[in-house]
């Protein structure tokens, strides 16, 4: 599995979250994973990623960044920096988005939500103290960044997770506000659960309806206990969150995303608005626009293979005895029952139906190209 690999990178003890020691009173097998100790699982992966499919499970993701932008022409600042019309995002709403470098190479990608003019971003764990410092030195002088690193970042995630939600009780923390229940994907509003203030959006990365919800470390772990007693809820650890990515068709920071590339042949042309497609001003615009128009010599294409054996992140991809590609994602699908990965394939090739092949330690496992995501997106819109 993917996540593992960080297990080489980790050169210094682990930091611990807020949530370490509740992991660990439930049985979790704690890694090292973007610097941090991560529950990886508690009673199984497939177990997990079953229940969350089924149910609803809380994952702990405290280990990403959160970030406040704020001041006048905060909306401009970013837009200097990501793809999105950051200007036309209305207060409540989120979008995904693409921290860019200068040739236009993707540094992260994150997610920005409008909290009334204050911008909310999340971004990824592994890549949060390059981004601060990225952002710092681009964003002019009159905005403000603000780390709200005294904040954990709980995601509940499946089928019954507005259920449960509505069974805490939580209440809109502004006068005009919805239940959290009535939020759609993409939607965000500040709640308070008895005395604690939230901060939940409608959003997650396992394709599965669910929140996102943002609390002060102080109070996670009331909000934790209280979530897992509820019949319908199970702490879930990083390795099912993989797979249901995964299945998603959804890509890992790291591994299926570097700085060497670019949005298009990541398939996330749809993080450029409209807008920016006609005037540009992003970094690498020149670059992004051109390959918008033209194309680009590879794609990430989704690939399901024949048999039992996984194909992992590395490895080469054949069309007949020509390499076109590598594997940067991959693992066994316990929702379809046989192996799926992600590869980027030279564009020649990444027609769905196509006949590949991956080798793994000198064995060919037959697979073919297929749409993504591999299974269908539960959104709630």
């Amino acid at each position: 599995m993917s996540l593992t690999d960080e297990l080489d990178d980790v050169l210094h003890e682990p930091l611990t979250l807020p949530l370490d020691a509740w992991h660990r009173d439930r049985g979790a097998r704690m890694v090292p994973f973007a610097g941090y100790a991560m529950p990886v699982q508690y009673e199984g992966i497939i177990a997990e990623h079953q229940w969350t499919r089924a149910h609803a499970g809380l994952f702990d993701v405290s280990h990403m960044g959160q970030l406040e932008v704020s001041g006048e022409g905060a909306a401009q600042g970013l837009e200097g920096l990501l793809p999105g019309d950051i200007a036309a995002l209305k207060s409540g709403r989120q979008r995904y988005s693409l921290l860019l470098a200068e040739d236009g190479g993707i540094l992260d990608d994150l997610m920005v939500t409008n909290r009334g003019g204050t911008y909310y971003i999340v971004v990824n764990g592994a890549t949060k103290w390059d981004d601060i410092g990225h952002l710092r030195e681009h964003l002019p002088d009159a905005i403000t960044l603000h780390h709200l690193d005294e904040h954990a970042l709980l995601a509940l995630q499946g089928p019954e997770a507005a259920q449960a939600l509505v069974r805490l009780r939580l209440s809109p923390a502004l006068a005009d506000g919805r239940p959290v229940e009535a939020l759609k994907f993409m939607e965000a509003a500040p709640y308070m659960w008895g005395a604690i203030p939230l901060g939940v959006s409608r959003s997650g990365y396992t394709g599965e309806d669910g929140f996102e919800i943002s609390v002060r470390g102080a109070d996670v772990t009331a909000l934790a206990d209280a979530l897992c007693a509820l019949e319908e809820v199970k702490p879930i650890g990083l390795g099912a969150r993989d797979s249901l990515r995964l299945e998603a068709g959804l890509p890992l920071y790291g591994h299926d995303l570097t700085p060497e590339t670019d949005p298009v042949s990541a398939g996330l042309a749809f993080a450029i608005s409209k807008r920016r497609r006609t005037e540009g001003g992003f970094p690498g615009a020149a670059r992004i626009l051109h390959a918008l128009a033209e194309g680009t010599p590879a794609r990430r294409v989704g690939l399901a293979l024949e048999g039992r054996m996984a194909a992992r992140e590395g490895a080469a991809v054949y069309a007949g005895d020509t390499e076109v590609g590598r594997v940067t994602s991959g693992g066994f699908s316990p929702t379809l029952g046989h192996p799926i990965a992600m590869a980027y394939v030279d564009s020649d090739q990444a027609a769905e139906g196509t006949a590949l092949a991956i080798d793994m330690r000198g064995k060919r496992l037959p697979a073919r190209v297929v749409p993504m995501p591999f299974v269908p997106h539960r959104y709630h819109r």
